[in-house]
């Protein structure tokens, strides 16, 4: 087993694993059967990787009750594991047929609902951390926070965070919650760095807190070998993991590891070698000089 660090999320929450997986692309996998999914859930076992990360929205409303079955075939595999899902989106959607537009729900009444439907779905008895998935215009901040903090004082749920919001939406939600928010999810990686800049890493390490970064390969397109955008930078990852006898996706979560902020990488793949190796990126060090040059192949222009 790969010697995982974890990160505390602070009191009453269990420590995470400083890699997660991520579920939002199991219904994708034309095998969706429980054994299927309980494969990938025992593959990174074996690498320490112990978190995971669910919305209810994945996979067309899917994803939580398949990962729920193989857990439910599996008794075992719960009792190892943390657990992360969000709420908040609304899809249009046939399990939805009424709905006219996609848009955003932070109610008491959908935060409760939803709470309740991805417990059931996962087959849980607690949710470790729920988020509010994106920050939402039309926000009661004051309703809001105190359903998400009847979640955690009525059991559904043992934290509380966020996903995708800056700095202002952060603190105004916080401003009504006697709870403390754990983290921002939020995306981060070698062609998404505007988060390094923008203030949401700086506040979450003002006050102690880890970042989870979403889509930190950038959704395969940080190994587009047909964009001529990023093949120097591609060019360049590969030679670094042939150093490291490494896959280059190593290297990039590397890079996102390599930060102070302790951030999180939430990486999601089907793909069983992929999963296998998804810990290597802990076996590649970089120091400050090749993580500005990385910075610098995927910005195509130099640091001002």
């Amino acid at each position: 087993m790969t010697d995982m660090p974890t990160i505390a999320m602070g009191d009453g929450l269990p420590p995470m694993s400083r890699l997660v997986y991520g579920c939002w692309r199991l219904a994708d996998d034309p095998d969706t059967s429980p054994s299927a999914v309980a494969r990938k859930i025992r593959m990174c076992f074996d690498q320490g990787i112990t978190t995971f990360d669910h919305a209810d929205i994945y996979g067309d409303y899917r994803c939580e009750s398949l990962f729920g079955a193989a857990m439910a075939g599996d008794p075992g595999l719960a009792s190892r594991m943390q657990g992360v899902t969000k709420c908040g989106i609304m899809l249009k959607s046939p399990a939805f047929p009424n709905r006219r537009v996609k848009y955003y729900d932070t109610s008491a009444a959908h935060i409760r609902a939803s709470a309740e439907t991805s417990l059931k779905r996962l087959g849980v008895e607690v949710i470790d951390l729920m988020l509010i998935h994106r920050p939402d215009p039309f926000m009661d901040h004051q309703e809001t926070a105190a359903a998400l903090d009847a979640l955690v004082d009525d059991g559904l749920a043992r934290g509380i965070g966020v996903s995708n919001f800056m700095p202002s939406d952060f603190d105004l939600l916080q401003s009504a919650m006697k709870h403390r928010l754990r983290t921002n999810q939020i995306e981060i990686g070698l062609l998404a760095r505007s988060a390094f800049t923008n203030g949401q890493i700086a506040q979450l390490q003002m006050h102690g807190l880890a970042p989870m970064a979403w889509s930190p390969l950038g959704g395969g397109a940080l190994f587009d070998n047909g964009n001529p955008a990023v093949a120097r930078l591609s060019a360049r990852l590969a030679e670094i993991a042939g150093e490291h006898n490494v896959m280059p996706e190593a290297v990039a979560l590397a890079w996102i590891i390599a930060h102070p902020a302790s951030i999180m990488p939430v990486v999601g793949t089907n793909n069983p070698e992929r999963i296998a190796r998804i810990g290597d990126s802990l076996k590649v060090g970089l120091d400050r000089e090749t993580w500005y040059e990385l910075w610098t192949l995927a910005d195509s222009k130099e640091i001002p």
